[in-house]
């Protein structure tokens, strides 16, 4: 049985990943914040899974602080990881490495990231993979919108937006996204970690969903009825004065995984669809993000 180690073991990812696949390895947690490297032993650690991050927040943050915990922290976890003999490290990164201008992603689009979460994530996948050899690999996830039950960010922003108003004003939206449920994830992660597959992976469901449709099934999940109309004046105020919110409402964002399925011989076990029925009808528990 494998031995692995996992950061940000308190967030969303970590935990989850726990919790559905525990049982088929030996786990160990570690946090960045809250333990010294010098002080932990990696003896017989397989498996190095780094979920652990600082992400987008409403508080505003230097690019400074967002380097120290998403780069320089995973570099240094990584670099004692493979002077004490770790063969696999598995890093959880994001989208954000890629241009927001871009509608269709694979793993040949060109990274341009705008933010500095992104920039911090780029510049520690471009360092990492400086590391790998043949007796170090690395494994490098870019996951679409993560949701699930206990998913927090704009998914509950959308369930909170259904909950509260009965008439919403984005109906008729055709637009295509890409989402990936928790599930579906960790089931890929597993995977990861049982061919012993290195490389970059773009995780996300086999198929796409419009903003309108989403609000339906979440609707329908909470047993609520609504109405979603189409309302032009508000397509375009938002395009013109929130235009980061637009386009996650608007516009598309198709990301391919084909590449990744092809790696791994993997087919999802869940559908976007009904990803959506499982979050929605079963009670949530709330986690925090990811955390270091």
């Amino acid at each position: 049985m494998l031995n692995i180690l996992v950061t940000g073991s308190s967030g969303y990812i970590g935990s989850s990943f726990i919790s559905k696949f525990g049982a088929n390895f030996n786990i160990s947690t570690f946090s960045l914040l809250h333990q010294s490297l010098d002080q932990f032993s990696f003896d017989d650690v397989d498996v190095i899974l780094h979920c652990a991050a600082l992400v987008h927040q409403r508080k505003k943050h230097s690019y400074q602080h967002y380097y120290k915990i998403n780069t320089q922290y995973t570099l240094d976890l990584a670099r004692k990881a493979k002077e004490n003999g770790v063969k696999h490290f598995i890093f959880i990164s994001t989208l954000s490495v890629y241009s927001p201008d871009l509608k269709k992603i694979d793993e040949d689009s060109p990274c341009i990231p705008q933010t500095s979460y992104g920039k911090s994530k780029y510049e520690a996948e471009n360092q990492l993979n400086a590391l790998n050899d043949d007796n170090f690999m690395i494994s490098i996830i870019r996951p679409a919108m993560v949701y699930g039950k206990g998913a927090l960010g704009n998914i509950q922003h959308l369930i909170k937006l259904v909950k509260t108003l009965r008439i919403i004003p984005l109906g008729k939206i055709q637009n295509k996204r890409s989402f990936i449920y928790i599930d579906n994830l960790c089931y890929l992660l597993n995977e990861i970690i049982k061919q012993n597959k290195e490389g970059i992976f773009l995780a996300c469901d086999d198929d796409l969903i419009s903003s309108s449709e989403l609000l339906q099934l979440i609707a329908n999940g909470l047993d609520r009825k609504i109405y979603l109309i189409k309302i032009p004046l508000i397509n375009s105020l938002l395009k013109y004065t929130v235009p980061s919110i637009y386009k996650k409402i608007y516009c598309d964002l198709e990301v391919s995984n084909i590449k990744t399925k092809k790696t791994l011989s993997l087919k999802l076990p869940f559908k976007i669809r009904d990803g959506i029925k499982r979050m929605m009808y079963t009670k949530n528990i709330t986690k925090n993000e990811n955390t270091v």
